[in-house]
């Protein structure tokens, strides 16, 4: 079962996704990766470049290493996390910047705990790939990177854990001061809290908890922070009415910015939630877990169109949904659901999980310039006004559901 569908997604990783940012992005000049491709195809090498491209260019090559041991990854991963530190890295203040120049000075310095947290999930990713495949030979470069993962962890229980409360802010300035302007986006509401965030803390803490497990060192500093994760999603921002989750609270968590169901974000924490608890290897934890996991899984159906795919969010206060089918949805759909199916043999997982590949495959791959597109609409067009690469377009999403199917269905 699913060899054909691992078989297409090996190819789908290593003669799409990956290469288009091999032939195309690398900054020979100055160093990195560039920060923008237009819809249309059309390199913008004077771009700014992202904290998150940055961030999740390094987790995929990383993972691509470490899962299929290509030497091109590792290098590619390398140049990543080199360029990180150098340019991204604020060694006066502690974390990372948010965005840099093309010649890589801080063009944006505010600290966002999203992108701190993907810098860890990046960086942690880039250790385990090493211990994996280079082991011993590797052993001071891991330890170096080792300890820059535990500073990033350390900014963000020290400036961000919320400890009356409970969870972790947005952002600060880059002094730790606090902000009028939180917002991770434009299209996001300005609230102290949002659920997106605290799932790209709970994604890099699992993955940070793993590789420390991997290599043999102590995770009693991180252990307490997953599992009061793991409890903030259980208790406060999933919507024990609708099984969805809540997108923007106050400090005190209640709901704010009204009735918003994101589908895409659903499906993508029925999995990483369900994970982490994987990785915590708690019973008590698991057994807690798995049936709020089901049923967020269950709930996201509601997302799913009749052509497979899944719509991104919509607004129930005021009756808006965003018809269009986003490329990273159509991903963490397919992990989603096949997640369900291989841990809970529940057939509707198996069939979503499937029609959605189907989908990806038939309207969202870029088999002429590599890549995928942004997005579709409802009638199959083709979306170039958004990037192909750029600050929000990035190898995560799609090369992480590759690794994913590839790794759990060998």
């Amino acid at each position: 079962m699913l060899d054909k569908e691992r078989q297409e997604m090996l190819e789908t990783l290593e003669q799409n996704i990956l290469p288009f940012w091999l032939h195309h992005m690398v900054d020979h000049e100055n160093g990195g990766f560039y920060g923008r491709m237009t819809g249309e195809g059309q390199l913008i090498p004077t771009a700014s470049k992202g904290a998150i491209l940055n961030a999740r260019i390094l987790w995929s090559f990383s993972a691509a290493y470490r899962v299929l041991g290509r030497a091109e990854y590792l290098q590619a991963a390398r140049r990543a996390k080199e360029y990180i530190l150098q340019h991204f890295f604020d060694r006066t203040f502690g974390g990372t910047y948010w965005e840099v120049d093309c010649l890589g000075r801080p063009t944006d310095t505010k600290k966002q705990f999203y992108a701190i947290g993907f810098m860890l999930y990046g960086l942690s990713e880039y250790a385990r790939a090493l211990h994996s495949r280079l082991g011993s030979s590797a052993a001071d470069e891991t330890e170096a990177v080792l300890q820059e993962c535990f500073s990033l962890f350390d900014v963000i229980e020290c400036h961000a854990r919320d400890t009356e409360h409970g969870g972790y802010i947005e952002a600060l300035s880059r002094d730790w001061q606090p902000l009028a302007d939180v917002r991770l986006s434009e299209v996001d509401a300005n609230f102290p809290k949002s659920q997106n965030t605290h799932l790209h803390i709970i994604e890099p803490y699992a993955n940070f908890f793993r590789c420390l497990k991997e290599t043999g060192r102590s995770t009693c500093r991180v252990e307490p922070a997953l599992r009061h994760l793991i409890d903030v999603f259980c208790h406060r921002i999933l919507n024990a009415e609708t099984w969805h989750l809540d997108l923007f609270f106050e400090m005190d968590w209640r709901r704010g910015a009204g009735h918003l169901e994101s589908y895409g974000h659903d499906i993508e924490c029925s999995w990483l939630l369900h994970e982490a608890a994987l990785i915590l290897d708690d019973p008590d934890v698991l057994r807690k877990v798995e049936p709020i996991v089901l049923r967020v899984a269950e709930a996201s159906i509601k997302g799913i169109n009749p052509d497979g795919s899944m719509t991104h969010e919509a607004n129930l206060d005021t009756g808006h949904i965003d018809t269009d089918r986003h490329w990273w949805v159509q991903a963490e759909a397919v992990v989603g659901f096949l997640n369900i199916w291989q841990h809970f043999q529940e057939s509707f997982g198996l069939t979503h999980g499937i029609r959605c590949w189907q989908y990806i495959k038939e309207r969202l791959i870029d088999h002429e310039l590599g890549e995928w597109f942004w997005s579709c609409d409802e009638k199959g067009q083709v979306n170039r006004r958004d990037d192909h690469a750029g600050f929000w377009k990035c190898p995560y999403h799609n090369s992480r559901m590759c690794l994913e199917i590839i790794e759990r269905f060998r």
